[in-house]
């Protein structure tokens, strides 16, 4: 693991079109801004987890699971604003 410092507005590129920039840092919690290209699909941890837990599932219920997801992970980040 790579391990960076980074001060609010500073920001990390990965493969030339990932940008990860430090927003905010408040207390002990650090808010982060991803830019990346539409097709590069990024979650929190434990939406990815749920998703891949679902996905190991099949059927139906892994795309409800899905899309409940990340309409979690967007009210989510629509709160954090």
């Amino acid at each position: 693991m790579l391990v960076l410092s980074r001060k609010k507005n500073e920001s990390i590129v990965i493969n030339d079109d990932i940008t990860i920039v430090v927003v905010e840092i408040r207390g002990d919690k650090v808010r982060l801004g991803v830019e990346a290209p539409k097709e590069v699909p990024v979650h929190r941890r434990e939406v990815f987890d749920a998703i891949h837990r679902s996905e190991a599932t099949g059927g139906k219920a892994s795309e409800a699971s899905t899309s409940d997801a990340e309409k979690t992970d967007a009210a989510k980040a629509a709160g954090d604003q």
